[in-house]
């Protein structure tokens, strides 16, 4: 079920997909009616090189390259959208990836009059998982962004599908965390 992959990738490219896919396989091994989480995507080479002693705190191989994710705090309470739009990433954050559950109608007819009552007792009502992981674009270029969605119906590795627009509201939310913050 997974999109195909453009032909030609960067290694920040492939480096994003793997980090999703880790993040998804680590949140589905915890089960379903978890809050929003949100990890700082951070080159791991970088990271290594400021900070040396992290690779053996964390288990990380520094000839490995790559992203390590690191899972930021939040307010349970909070509005996760409001949070996304209030961010402000340091440089050093090459990334991001969000996880949120949601419910996904799947009448057209649906529309956002439903409360959240009503659309969970919907029969039709979809719980999906939704990872979705963006780099930092370089000044005049596009976000290059990996996404992975679950159904909670279909509970299993290999029903998740990927893509890399597969939820654009939420790729577009998380870019734009990096508009206004220097490459």
């Amino acid at each position: 079920m997974s999109e195909n992959p453009p032909t030609e990738e960067s290694g920040t490219a492939v480096a994003l997909r793997s980090a999703v896919r880790e993040i998804e396989a680590h949140v589905a091994g915890e089960g379903w009616d978890s809050p929003p989480r949100l990890y700082a995507l951070a080159d791991t080479a970088e990271l290594l090189a400021a900070a040396p002693a992290l690779a053996e705190q964390m288990g990380l191989d520094p000839e490995a390259g790559g992203l390590t994710s690191v899972e930021q705090e939040l307010d349970p309470a909070g509005d996760f959208e409001q949070l996304l739009v209030q961010l402000d990433w340091p440089p050093t954050v090459v990334g991001a990836v969000a996880v949120v559950e949601r419910l996904v109608m799947a009448r057209p007819d649906a529309g956002e009059q439903l409360d959240a009552e009503t659309a969970a007792a919907d029969p039709d009502a979809q719980e999906v998982r939704l990872v979705v992981g963006v780099l930092r674009p370089a000044p005049d270029d596009d976000v290059q962004s990996w996404c992975a969605l679950r159904l909670r119906a279909h509970d299993e590795a290999a029903q998740v599908i990927e893509g890399a627009d597969v939820v654009p509201g939420l790729v577009r939310l998380l870019g734009e965390t990096f508009a206004d913050a220097p490459a």
